[in-house]
């Protein structure tokens, strides 16, 4: 809303919140989000044609178009727990969209991400209040990504409306392609059906966390065999046909959208009696569960097998660098399997407040009592690293690169262990430091002799194996 208002000065932008401490930092210099750019833009608009209110009956009754941008989180009770999207809150606004509108006609836009045939179920509540007016129902999902959401939203790839094809939803599509062609191309704005719109979303994020949760997985073939997994990615990113985005070997993927939304479709298969398909990128999630689980193990692991009482700095708990956001952040799982290994942690990140930091960890069930023994949240990553067995890199931070390492070394206890999560470091200087190095897709072992191929695998619970017959064998009789 932001980025229409600073393209748009003609158009008033109203940003309505129920809650009025957030609204007070929306406007305010310290935006209650981090993003680079995102104060600048607002500082630009805000006062001239964007404001941000608690004040819903002014906010809606104005409007002739609304974008609805509430969670849509994945729900955690009843029917589709732990997979379908969790809509009250999408039902909550379209009913108080119907009840304060009395007549005239508004466009209403689907801005959260939600399931296939979620716009027919505003329609049927709009159109079931008894209100005199009428509405055209739009989606419009958002491709942006935290961290660039400022330059994704100036300069696109695409932006997709989806809309019904009689004359009044062509009509709806138009007007919001008209406030988008202020600064997009016109050939990069994609007209649909809704129920494509809403489905390419799904389908977007499903792709690239696919990708990432395939390189993570040649990232344990790579430890295992002596190949280097940033090799492999430039080799595989070189062919034009997969090009190299979203190869980057990791701890895993987090954010508020990736899991979700897969999760999201594992259940629209599942309803659809698709098992098959759903069963497939139910396997994307499993596998970037199983690389945090990894990451973890190989800690313990390379600490002698054990981590109780030790001292582990960790660097970065947002799910990715330039944003404050957590969710899903692999650090909560990695920091949560640490604690039960009774480990202490130190952690640093530089935009992720103490209190997330503190729920987060509750959240995935570590008791107050715990966190308050055993995690103690730094200030910097020096004083994160001072004295600890061992530091973790779980958030690609720009920082972490430029960090005194020397000085580091010389602070921590001996041996003095790194696990980049993250394959941001220079891991060859660190040895030459005197760091003990894990990173992942880089080789633990050398495989030496090509007869490690031919050994017979181990079997897979579940797996069939057929016997290989040789040309002399004969049937039993």
């Amino acid at each position: 809303m932001s980025v229409i208002a600073a393209k748009c000065p003609e158009i008033r932008v109203t940003v309505f919140d129920l809650n009025q401490a957030r609204i007070n930092a929306w406007n305010s210099d310290s935006l209650p989000i981090y993003e680079p750019g995102l104060l600048e833009v607002v500082t630009q608009a805000r006062g001239r044609n964007l404001f941000f209110t608690t004040n819903e009956v002014d906010s809606i009754c104005a409007a002739d178009i609304i974008f609805i941008s509430v969670n849509t989180p994945t729900k955690t009770y009843g029917v589709g727990k732990g997979r379908a999207a969790d809509l009250k809150y999408i039902e909550m606004v379209a009913r108080r969209i119907a009840e304060l509108t009395v007549s005239g006609h508004k466009i209403i836009v689907e801005k959260s991400t939600v399931p296939v045939r979620c716009c027919s179920a505003i329609r049927k509540i709009v159109s079931s209040v008894g209100t005199q007016a009428t509405f055209s129902i739009l989606s419009n999902p958002e491709f942006l990504a935290e961290g660039t959401a400022i330059s994704d939203l100036f300069n696109p790839d695409r932006v997709l409306i989806g809309g019904e094809d009689d004359e009044v939803g062509q009509a709806a599509i138009q007007k919001l392609v008209d406030v988008y062609s202020h600064w997009v191309p016109r050939e990069r704005i994609i007209t649909t059906s809704v129920w494509s719109s809403e489905l390419s979303k799904l389908a977007a994020n499903a792709f690239l966390a696919q990708r990432i949760s395939s390189i993570n997985a040649i990232s344990a073939i790579c430890e295992e065999t002596g190949a280097d997994v940033d090799e492999v990615s430039r080799a595989i990113g070189a062919d034009g046909r997969l090009g190299p985005k979203f190869l980057k070997a990791s701890v895993g993927f987090g954010g508020s959208c990736f899991q979700k939304d897969i999760l999201n479709l594992v259940y629209l298969c599942e309803c659809l009696n698709l098992p098959e398909v759903a069963h497939y990128w139910n396997e994307v999630v499993k596998m970037n569960d199983y690389q945090r689980k990894r990451f973890s193990e190989n800690i313990v692991k390379t600490m002698f097998d054990t981590v109780s009482d030790k001292l582990i700095a960790i660097l970065g708990f947002a799910f990715k660098k330039d944003t404050g956001d957590t969710r899903e952040s692999s650090a909560i799982n990695v920091c949560g399997a640490l604690l039960e290994e009774c480990a202490n942690l130190r952690i640093y990140d530089p935009k992720v407040p103490a209190n997330q930091i503190q729920d987060d960890l509750e959240y995935i069930g570590c008791s107050s009592d715990k966190i308050k023994r055993l995690v103690t949240l730094q200030s910097s990553a020096a004083e994160a690293c001072r004295g600890a067995h061992a530091l973790c890199v779980m958030t690609e931070w720009d920082e972490f690169k430029t960090l005194d390492f020397q000085a580091i070394y010389d602070s921590m206890k001996k041996p003095a262990f790194v696990f980049d999560g993250r394959l941001i470091l220079n891991h060859e200087q660190l040895r030459s430091i005197g760091f003990e190095v894990f990173c992942i897709g880089k080789a633990r072992v050398r495989v030496e002799s090509p007869a490690f191929f031919f050994n017979e695998p181990p079997k897979t619970p579940g797996a069939t194996v057929s016997p290989t017959k040789s040309k002399n064998d004969s049937p039993k009789k």
